[in-house]
């Protein structure tokens, strides 16, 4: 909260005449009146307070930057869960709340950074679960949570900024569709929409999903996709085995049903699909949390960053790619190659500058000053420098459902830094 200003002896207006008898019994001096006449009162008068300025509130749209709204600097915890049996112990141990007290201290471990991206992401998407209706265009609804999230995290080159293209897959389509410039897509009463949105400050990722729908027959597939999420998020923790995990996932999503035109449709996780660790400035990590039961005996370890998401569908619950693609991101260990195209040389300076290693798409690359670029962009993609991420559908006729958490393994307690009061 801001401290009031302080106030000023000259801007003392005259109380009530019980104040005035008060004062003189306690003897005050007499004061001087205009014009340095003595006042016949000569009562010493009090000074009027001033009143408290208001805690500054978030406008709609979004336009205050984060900094202005928690001008410390310390922003909102997450959820806090504790870890479990062999584990337990972390949450009292005052070992492990001295080192996370050295991490918070420390620039590059600190969790400010992330719980930074968190609140943004939840007052973004507090905003855009208000507007986003049938009848707007798809590229309207990514300008209004991009550049939402590019004021609230107030936006500074690779130190702060977009995580990734905004995710709005519609149905079938499950992942990775977001419009590129001219697309004129609509979002239609019987659609299914993924809203899929990422904020980054300094390198660290914020990754966080839901799904939105306007007709009631699908509101039991987003009931079963975020129990699944939920599950995971419950579930996970230090020590904890890749494999084992996606089995708890499974069994919650698989217990579901939907009715679609009097028949019962199974719930099936996508199997193909998975969450996934987060790296700073590398949003897919080395480590994958699958949908469906598996033997990887890959653990969980202290200090890791997770995305959490599960993806739920009533089609064959598996998804190939399909469609014009938009999403891009230079390879972390891109190989050294010569570029024998001029543009393709230029385009990667481009991105390297304005993205290094984050995802991209076209709309960005635009955005940055980018033409004519294409025939660049897949020539760097044909060389293996930059990898490309087409859209990931199921079987047309299908419905698809995402939702998804960051979540921080801490040496005490496990935290769901994207928690919110929506999901």
């Amino acid at each position: 909260m801001i401290a009031p200003l302080e106030k000023k002896p000259d801007e003392v207006p005259a109380e009530a005449d019980s104040d005035l008898e008060e004062a003189e019994e306690d003897g005050a001096p007499e004061a001087q009146g205009a014009g340095g006449e003595s006042d016949s009162e000569g009562k010493k008068k009090k000074k009027k307070k001033k009143p408290k300025k208001k805690k500054l509130q978030q406008t709609e749209p979004p336009t205050i930057g984060l900094s202005k709204l928690f001008p410390d600097g310390n922003y909102p915890e997450g959820e806090l869960q504790d870890y479990k049996d062999d584990n337990a112990y972390r949450t009292t141990s005052e070992e492990k709340r001295y080192q996370e007290r050295m991490e918070m201290e420390d620039p590059e471990t600190t969790y400010n950074n992330i719980r930074r991206g968190a609140e943004v992401h939840r007052q973004v998407r507090q905003y855009v679960r208000k507007i986003i209706k049938p009848g707007m265009r798809m590229i309207d609804i990514a300008d209004a949570i991009e550049n939402g999230t590019r004021t609230l995290v107030e936006e500074d080159g690779l130190e702060s900024g977009v995580g990734f293209p905004t995710g709005l897959s519609l149905n079938h389509c499950a992942a990775h569709y977001s419009p590129n410039p001219g697309d004129t897509l609509v979002l239609g009463e019987k659609d299914v929409l993924k809203v899929d949105i990422g904020v980054h400050v300094k390198g660290r990722i914020l990754d966080s999903a839901f799904t939105l729908t306007f007709d009631p027959t699908y509101e039991k597939l987003l009931e079963a996709v975020k129990a699944a999420t939920d599950t995971g998020v419950r579930e996970a923790g230090i020590d904890v085995r890749l494999g084992e995990l996606a089995g708890y996932i499974q069994e919650t999503m698989e217990s579901y049903e939907v009715e679609v035109n009097g028949k019962m449709l199974p719930v099936k996780p996508i199997e193909n699909l998975s969450g996934h660790s987060i790296k700073p400035y590398q949003i897919h990590g080395s480590k994958s949390v699958l949908l469906v039961k598996n033997d990887d005996q890959t653990k969980m370890e202290e200090g890791e960053y997770f995305a959490i998401e599960t993806f739920g569908s009533t089609g064959r619950g598996k998804v190939i790619e399909q469609g014009e693609c938009s999403h891009y991101a230079r390879m972390v260990d891109a190989p050294h190659v010569p570029l024998r195209l001029t543009s393709a040389k230029s385009l990667l300076k481009s991105i390297n500058k304005n993205f290094g290693t984050l995802p991209f798409c076209r709309r960005y690359l635009e955005r940055a000053g980018e033409s004519k670029y294409l025939l660049a962009l897949n020539h760097l993609v044909s060389q293996g420098i930059v990898q490309d991420y087409p859209p990931l559908c199921d079987v047309r006729g299908s419905m698809t459902a995402q939702f998804e958490h960051t979540i921080l393994l801490r040496p005490t307690r496990k935290e769901v830094v994207s928690r919110g009061v929506d999901y």
